[in-house]
């Protein structure tokens, strides 16, 4: 649908907006139980599809997530419980509904079952299953990626906070918006652009946010700067709102966005 309302297939556009109602008012008929807001067996996995996809039911998300969560700090007591599919979607769903604390309990886990706990057990690779040190042999890969997930996509898009903006491909705008969970100190990381080398490099620091961005030449980013208010962000030595190539937005949850030219970038803030 959205390919087509790219490509001014207006009638396509409806026609696939169409089916795909049909196919989630299905889904959730079968499904869905609206009486223990879960799907199907209540599995990890049976919630995070639903929820990344846009399935479940108008009043029912923050249930739906709810019970998500209890699955996996109750039951799963801070451990990960999808499989390869399931775990595509799992870290980003979770912060984008406001626990990403969560997703960080599960990356930095180092007991069973966990990424951590290959990394404990001498892993150099992923395994096709969370006790590759001691299932059967016949099929149990020792070097299977897809068993990573969406972790490296969090730790580049929500951690360090680089993100694509999809209505200007290819990084030639850019949404930095770093996640902070947790007691994480401080995240660095880089992502060679068509445009050239973006750069986010955050740090806590006696109770401040300090990020030094690179924004590469002929792109454009918008930045959410954790911040109590836009008094408190100053960049390089002067506030943010008087700095060349930076144009504050507005206050959003808890951060001040700007909008900034390509360039090198400091600032600073109190959350």
């Amino acid at each position: 649908a959205r390919y087509g309302a790219l490509l001014g297939e207006v009638e396509g556009a409806q026609s696939f907006n169409e089916k795909a109602e049909v196919m989630k008012r299905a889904f959730n008929q079968k499904y869905f139980d609206r009486d223990t807001h879960r799907y199907d067996n209540g599995s990890q996995t049976s919630s995070v599809l639903p929820l990344a996809f846009g399935m479940v039911p108008e009043g029912e998300r923050q249930s739906v997530f709810s019970r998500l969560v209890e699955k996996i700090m109750g039951e799963g007591q801070g451990h990960i419980g999808t499989g390869l599919i399931g775990g595509q979607w799992l870290m980003r769903v979770l912060s984008d509904n406001g626990r990403g604390d969560v997703a960080y309990t599960l990356a930095s886990q180092k007991t069973y079952p966990s990424w951590g706990y290959m990394i404990e057990k001498g892993a150099t690779t992923i395994w096709e299953l969370w006790n590759g040190d001691t299932a059967d042999p016949a099929m149990n890969s020792h070097n299977h990626v897809m068993l990573v997930g969406d972790l490296i996509t969090w730790f580049y898009e929500y951690l360090a906070g680089i993100g694509p903006d999809p209505e200007q491909p290819g990084f030639k705008h850019i949404l930095m918006h770093p996640h902070i969970p947790g007691d994480l100190q401080y995240v660095k990381a880089s992502h060679r652009s068509p445009y050239g080398l973006i750069v986010s490099d955050w740090r806590i620091q006696d109770g401040r946010f300090l990020w030094d961005v690179s924004i590469p030449p002929n792109a454009t980013a918008t930045l959410w700067v954790p911040a109590r208010d836009v008094a408190s962000v100053t960049e390089g030595r002067k506030q943010a709102t008087g700095a060349a190539g930076v144009r504050f937005v507005r206050m959003e949850d808890g951060s001040a966005v700007f909008e900034v030219a390509s360039g090198r970038y400091s600032f600073s803030s109190r959350k």
